[in-house]
């Protein structure tokens, strides 16, 4: 089931934030529990999700104007 929802722009950047917020959260309370070989890893998997999740929507945002 599709749903639309419209969302200004301050909106899209605070959900942008809180989701960049909670992944580097995330990050720093993972890192001193694993080495820093792993922790790497972790960081740039944090950062694909963040920008492989991101990029649609800022598309779609931009891309409908």
């Amino acid at each position: 089931m599709k749903r639309n929802v419209k969302l200004s722009m301050p909106t899209l950047v605070s959900l942008a934030a809180t989701r960049g917020m909670l992944g580097v959260g995330a990050g720093l309370l993972l890192a001193p529990k694993i080495d820093p070989k792993r922790r790497r890893a972790v960081g740039i998997v944090l950062f694909a999700l963040g920008a492989a999740s991101t990029i649609p929507i800022g598309l779609r945002v931009f891309g409908a104007r």
